[in-house]
């Protein structure tokens, strides 16, 4: 062979090599392995869902089978809290990464066409708009909470896909708030009661034939086949409005909890089953598409339960609304395959503030710079089973009629003021109940956390909206905007 003729065999074979090695490496990345994909999230949230109402947190006469499953198979939370105690202002938090005191949504939307106008503010950007422009398929199914007209709406708030209301309840049965809608309408109500409106899907109004929390599970798998379909990871915030009342139950569902003698109990009973009854179709569904593996499955509620209309709490003291454990200390559970600890038990502080970076970390999202947010990525601590808060402080607030009840948790301690009464100070590691107040053997301690918790209250702004309505009023009128003697320790 010439040197010529070596020579070009040569650079043939050289372009040749360079040429299958750009297909071999494009194949690649194109055809990544599931460990490293990003994971679909699917966000569970309950609404008024006691501390002891699934079995995996102590029920004894609710039966949760499929909750249970994936608690047990994952990481339980047994010290996860909400940023407030009640609704819209923990949804709002949850959504935000902001304490809502910050951002003026200290209060629930008023219903019945009174939060008009109003909403979450938009200079707030939600958890999913950063998972969206990351190339995620996002979807808000259920209760909304947050606002009603058009700049506040799911759909413009960075959510492809919403299905469900956007007020703060609803009736659960269609074949019963149709009737009650219509007949409203026809007796020239307006605005018609939240709770009867029908229900919509992006706009547009459905009308629904199904038990609404079959309703909302039934959506959530119509939006995990469709993310299948659109082969791209998926948020999906599913946000049941059970078991708020009103206390609503199928018959069949009924039926599995004859042995509860109390009827509000019973029924709420039901209605929890229910929910756990669509969990597990939606995780059949996460399976048939083989998209279980890589879903991180995260459960909780909005708040404590409301123990007047059938919730259990124990061993937390308090409800629905107080600065109490029991009024936003929360059941929880991670379910991801292979990436959550399987079998644990998480006992650290962790709050629904952290969600907002830790999400978008595992979705490898960009949060903008100037983004505030008021918890942090707690993943690194959690899966190697350190506090992702030592030394920090968590607060908790809620603005009464006049006063103001308040809590601040670090580590161990924790000090609280309810209904008016002088500072407590628990263990709250060595004491859940809130039973033996330390107050008067550690005031350094008490001082300190009362000392965060009014440099915190520093930084909140006025309230955008009041409910109820009369509050605007109190607020005014009285001393509740300027906290007088809200830190005051002393009772002299």
């Amino acid at each position: 062979m010439s040197i010529k003729n070596i020579v070009l065999f040569v650079v043939i074979s050289l372009l040749t090599f360079n040429s299958c090695k750009e297909k071999n490496t494009t194949d690649l990345a194109e055809h990544k392995t599931p460990q490293n994909l990003p994971p679909n999230i699917l966000f569970i949230l309950c609404d008024d869902l006691g501390y002891a109402d699934v079995g995996f947190n102590g029920a004894t006469d609710i039966r949760t089978p499929n909750l249970d499953q994936l608690a047990q198979d994952g990481t339980i939370f047994t010290a996860a809290y909400v940023a407030h105690p009640f609704c819209g202002p923990s949804r709002a938090a949850l959504l935000t990464g902001r304490y809502p005191h910050t951002i003026g949504s200290q209060f629930n939307l008023p219903a019945n066409g009174a939060s008009t106008g109003k909403g979450i503010t938009t200079q707030e950007q939600f958890i999913s708009v950063p998972m969206q422009e990351a190339g995620y398929y996002t979807g808000a199914m259920g209760k909304w909470h947050l606002g009603e007209t058009s700049e506040y709406h799911p759909n413009h708030r960075g959510f492809d896909d919403f299905y469900g209301f956007l007020g703060g309840g609803h009736k659960y049965f269609p074949e019963e708030f149709k009737k009650q809608f219509n007949r409203q309408k026809d007796e020239g109500k307006n605005p018609v009661n939240d709770y009867l409106l029908p229900l919509e899907h992006n706009g547009n109004t459905i009308d629904e034939k199904e038990y609404l929390t079959d309703a909302f599970s039934r959506e959530a798998s119509r939006f995990i086949r469709e993310a299948k379909n659109k082969n791209k990871p998926f948020f999906l915030y599913l946000a049941y409005n059970a078991p708020h009342v009103p206390l609503e139950a199928k018959t069949q569902d009924l039926e599995q909890f004859k042995h509860i003698e109390n009827l509000d109990r019973r029924t709420y009973a039901a209605m929890v089953y229910a929910v756990d009854r669509g969990v597990g179709n939606i995780v059949k569904n996460l399976k048939k598409t083989g998209q279980f593996e890589n879903t991180l499955i995260i459960f909780l509620s909005d708040n404590g339960g409301h123990t007047g209309h059938g919730a259990n709490n124990y061993p937390l003291t308090g409800r629905k609304g107080d600065t109490w454990e029991g009024g936003y200390r929360v059941p929880m559970f991670f379910h991801w395959p292979n990436k959550v600890p399987k079998g644990l038990k998480f006992d650290f502080p962790v709050s629904s503030l952290d969600f907002y970076p830790t999400l978008n970390h595992l979705a490898g999202a960009t949060i903008p710079e100037n983004k505030i947010l008021d918890g942090k990525n707690i993943w690194k601590a959690f899966t190697s089973n350190q506090n992702p808060h030592d030394k920090e402080t968590l607060f908790a607030m809620r603005h009464r009629e006049g006063y103001t009840d308040v809590a601040a948790r670090q580590n161990d301690w924790k000090a609280v003021k309810v209904h008016q009464e002088p500072w407590k100070l628990f263990n709250i590691t060595h004491d859940i109940s809130e039973k033996t107040d330390l107050s008067a053997a550690h005031p350094v301690i008490l001082e300190k956390l009362v000392t965060e918790a009014e440099n915190w209250s520093k930084t909140h702004t006025e309230p955008l909206w009041f409910d109820p309505l009369y509050l605007e009023q109190m607020w005014n009128d009285s001393t509740m905007a300027t906290f007088n003697k809200t830190f005051k320790i002393s009772q002299d």
